[in-house]
């Protein structure tokens, strides 16, 4: 992380060609190695996190025409969490350019999360006061689409466990348990691996960004085992009432959509589950 920053890199890794490169260096100069605030890349975070949220919230208006303002703010709030941006700066390669002072410098597990979020958004911010909004969309919208499609796809996975509890209840006197086989990576992007116990069947495991999340995967993968999903994603669009997706008469509506891998959601909501979670 030396003081000079690769503007030509930057621009390799965004795809844009800028204008005023000072605002590639701005970007990445950390309040801790300028000669004061304003020097620093605070301003750049402010502007960049609004333009960020502003083509995030069009190409969610965009995406789904008919989903309700609740749904939209629930995608939106994951695609551009500070995790997710973080992920975002590692991926392509501008978070190790942040210019920081010596006692911000980086672990060997790389920058902070807030620090590579930051990084993001100001290189956006950057981005747009050289060249306009439209630059800044074409640099965003294909590191961000395959985010909103898996965030929305998320929210139908939100009740496996549920309708894996209900399930099991009703039809073995059971209770699902959840067992922590492996967890890899840094404290602040940990994934888990985990898989879902009947009795004494154990299920196919999966991985995910959280144990919730990998949770919700492991019940899916037990109910397709199970013979309750068919190789089907449950509608889980229906009343919060019908424990997942079961309607009155007792059957289960499916929407005939190939049930999803392990994707990320870093929204971790209850799930109506009394589960039980171990460590392996």
């Amino acid at each position: 992380m030396s003081n000079d920053v690769p503007v030509s890199q930057i621009e390799s890794r965004t795809g844009y060609r800028f204008n005023d490169a000072g605002l590639v260096r701005l970007a990445l100069r950390h309040a801790s190695v300028a000669e004061n605030r304003v020097a620093s890349n605070e301003r750049l975070e402010f502007l960049g996190d609004a333009v960020l949220g502003l083509i995030t919230c069009q190409r969610i208006f965009e995406l789904f025409p008919e989903m309700l303002e609740g749904e939209m703010t629930k995608i939106k709030s994951s695609v551009v969490s500070r995790q997710t941006c973080a992920e975002l700066a590692q991926q392509i390669g501008i978070a190790q350019h942040l210019v920081l002072g010596k006692g911000m410098r980086a672990s060997p597990a790389g920058v902070p999360m807030s620090l590579a979020a930051a990084a993001l958004e100001c290189i956006v911010a950057a981005i747009y006061l050289d060249g306009g909004l439209e630059p800044a969309r074409r640099f965003l919208l294909p590191l961000l689409e395959p985010r909103i499609r898996s965030a929305e796809r998320s929210k139908h996975q939100e009740n496996y466990k549920s309708l894996l509890q209900h399930y099991a209840q009703q039809q073995r006197g059971l209770s699902p348990v959840y067992v922590v086989l492996e967890a890899k990576g840094p404290d602040h992007a940990k994934h888990f691996c985990v898989a879902v116990k009947l009795g004494e069947q154990q299920f196919e495991s999966s991985w995910g960004v959280s144990k919730k999340h990998a949770e919700q995967n492991a019940a899916m993968l037990a109910l397709r085992a199970l013979g309750v999903l068919n190789g089907e994603q449950v509608d889980l669009r229906g009343s919060a009432g019908n424990a997942g997706g079961t309607n009155a008469e007792g059957s289960t509506s499916v929407d005939g959509a190939n049930a999803t891998d392990a994707t990320p959601n870093h929204a971790d909501e209850a799930d109506g589950s009394d589960a039980q979670t171990k460590s392996a």
